[in-house]
């Protein structure tokens, strides 16, 4: 049974920049390192005047080698021995704000995705990927996503929050009428991108920053009618569990119900929205509000959260409380069809 990682990471590395221009070199981000009074090293990330982890959130059940793709073919070996025919790899340096500069923004994110385009090409096609766009300049961020389109990515990433806009602003419009024209969804990833909010939070361990801004989008989106502007185009809500989905349906169905609108029982078919679960969410449950042709599952690979299970889809075939038939479409066939794969 064919089986798709939905969620699986880059650590990004000096080498994600070697794609800026000369021109551009006082862009590049710099490894800089700091030493505590105990002599404990460590390294950050330089940009825009700004420091970013570089060495948090790294899984130690992966190799150095496989999560920053140094060697592609020790990563592909290492999906077969998990029995993953595919990845869809996500960034991690980019789930945080990192910039208010377009000119940066663009450099950082045109530089990334030819890395990515790299990976795939040398990946076999099992490494496909989602696009990182400079969405402070929407007409560069059209033609990235048509280069990325024609270059092995698979979905749009996108933050619960883009700087001082939420996802439902009309100043995505275009960005979504583009994906849908080019079969592209959106996959709105645990992260925030505005620096507000997100030092706002510096202090909580990560719920507040990253997990509650997407779930927020996800309430923005159905709330505010979004989807039926676009009506091929696809979303995903990836690596926030699944657990909170019937809570965000039962108080959207109040708030329609005092609008004199019902709320359709199958919601996520009509929005064509995809939500990524966990191993440890309560299936049965869920997927009473979901259905069982929109959840999709990944393994975090390359990192060390609170999502991260490098045998999480392996896991997933050891439930007993759901139906195979239910849990191979959560493996595969829900992942095809939210990547157009």
């Amino acid at each position: 049974m064919p089986t798709i990682d939905a969620d699986a990471h880059v650590i990004e590395s000096e080498r994600t920049w070697d794609y800026i221009d000369d021109s551009l070199s006082a862009f590049k981000p710099r490894v800089v390192r700091t030493t505590t009074p105990l002599g404990t090293e460590t390294e950050w990330w330089l940009i825009d005047g700004r420091i970013q982890p570089k060495q948090a959130n790294i899984g130690q059940d992966t190799s150095e080698e496989s999560r920053e793709m140094r060697d592609i073919e020790a990563r592909l070996r290492h999906m077969d021995e998990l029995g993953v025919d595919i990845q869809v790899l996500y960034p991690s340096l980019f789930l945080r704000p990192l910039t208010n500069r377009p000119d940066l923004e663009l450099a950082l994110c045109q530089s990334y995705n030819r890395w990515l385009r790299d990976i795939w090409l040398k990946g076999k096609n099992r490494l496909r990927w989602a696009a990182v766009l400079p969405l402070l300049s929407m007409n560069e961020a059209l033609a990235e996503l048509r280069f990325a389109k024609q270059n092995g990515a698979c979905a749009v990433f996108m933050r619960g929050v883009e700087g001082h806009r939420r996802v439902v602003d009309p100043y995505f419009y275009p960005l979504y009428e583009e994906a849908q024209r080019l079969d592209m969804p959106i996959c709105i990833h645990a992260s925030n991108g505005s620096f507000d909010l997100h030092d706002y939070y510096i202090d909580e361990p990560g719920f507040c920053r990253f997990k509650l801004p997407c779930v927020g989008a996800f309430h923005s989106l159905i709330f505010s009618e979004v989807p039926s502007l676009f009506p091929k185009l696809r979303f995903g809500f990836i690596e926030l569990s699944a657990q909170w989905v019937p809570y965000a349906i039962h108080d959207l169905a109040r708030r329609f119900a005092r609008r004199g609108k019902q709320l359709p029982s199958d919601l996520l078919e009509q929005n064509r929205i995809y939500v990524a679960c966990q191993t440890d969410d309560d299936l049965a449950y869920i997927l009473r509000y979901t259905g069982e042709d929109h959840l999709v599952i990944g393994s975090d690979y390359g990192h060390a959260d609170t999502s991260s299970e490098i045998e999480a889809l392996r896991r997933l075939r050891e439930r007993g409380e759901v139906s195979p038939a239910v849990i191979n479409k959560i493996l595969d066939d829900n992942a095809r069809a939210l990547y157009a794969l």
